[in-house]
């Protein structure tokens, strides 16, 4: 019984979604740091597969409470994303379409309790995105849909689905230039709606991914991460806490090989820094990208 009451208390604290936390109490919907290179380029008209594999591990979660002295996180999700660009524009940019399917295990300690859990994640989809190209600049928006279809119970430490619908309004941007410099930032605003179960309402937050790399022929390189900053405390019967404003940010190298036939490869390590309310750990990531 007493393990149950701590899972309930600790539930409502937050839960963890793929490859990250999730957005009660001071996370996000979104992985952070995951888009890097060419984020804001809407790729030419066909079908991608692009796969993302990481491992998440924190021995800390920055907040004072004392139900956070015993936490210890590891998470690893492998992500599949299906995009289709059409030949067809619309004010000028090219339409396309993506779509989410998350498999994760989540192995958490907290407050003397343990859980793990493997299972499919919530699903991600945005049946309108808009890439403009002119000279050196990429332009892309789009507002992804986060549907709560993943696995989810209250009464569990470990979650990979999150129990309650966000939509994420989006703006990326890739500068590339002749000299092969990048600079590209993805800004998202998350619009959190109420997890029913834990009556909970997670504050809107602003998150940017970002990186500056240089291209020499099949491989870039560069430095890369995010910041993210909840705008809005948490609120509703089952914030306990208050309202539990969340900030992270992190930073780490990265690299890039693309083949000859379309297929890129890319590697990152992550480091968080300047975290409140939230886990600060250390994240390695490999994405692959196959056009068909």
């Amino acid at each position: 019984m007493k393990y149950i009451k701590l899972a309930a208390f600790t539930t409502t604290l937050f839960s963890c979604a793929p490859l990250v936390l999730a957005a009660e109490n001071g996370g996000s919907a979104y992985p952070d740091g995951t888009d890097s290179f060419l984020g804001g380029a809407m790729p030419p008209p066909g079908t991608y597969l692009v796969n993302y594999n990481q491992l998440y591990s924190a021995d800390k979660f920055k907040n004072d409470h004392p139900v956070f002295n015993d936490f210890k996180l590891d998470t690893f999700a492998t992500v599949a994303r299906g995009i289709y660009v059409s030949d067809k524009t619309f004010l000028g940019a090219s339409w396309g379409m993506h779509a989410f399917l998350i498999y994760a295990n989540a192995d958490i300690t907290l407050g003397g309790g343990q859980d793990d859990k493997t299972a499919l994640g919530d699903v991600i989809i945005d049946p309108f995105l808009l890439g403009w190209h002119q000279g050196d600049w990429h332009v892309s928006t789009g507002v992804d849909f986060y549907i709560p279809v993943g696995s989810y119970n209250k009464n569990k430490l470990a979650n990979i689905g999150r129990n309650y619908y966000t939509i994420q309004p989006i703006v990326s941007a890739t500068y590339l230039n002749k000299q092969g410099i990048e600079l590209t930032t993805k800004w998202m605003y998350d619009i959190n709606f109420e997890n029913k179960d834990t009556h909970y309402q997670s504050g809107n937050a602003l998150h940017v991914d970002y990186i500056v790399a240089k291209h020499m022929g099949p491989v870039a390189v560069g430095l890369g991460g995010y910041v993210h900053r909840q705008l809005e405390g948490d609120s509703g019967e089952g914030a306990i806490l208050g309202d539990f404003k969340a900030k992270a940010a992190s930073i780490g190298p990265q690299v890039r090989y693309q083949f000859p036939k379309g297929i890129a490869v890319a590697a990152k390590y992550q480091k968080e820094f300047d975290v409140e309310n939230r886990p600060e750990g250390q994240k390695f990531a490999v994405d692959i990208t196959i056009p068909f």
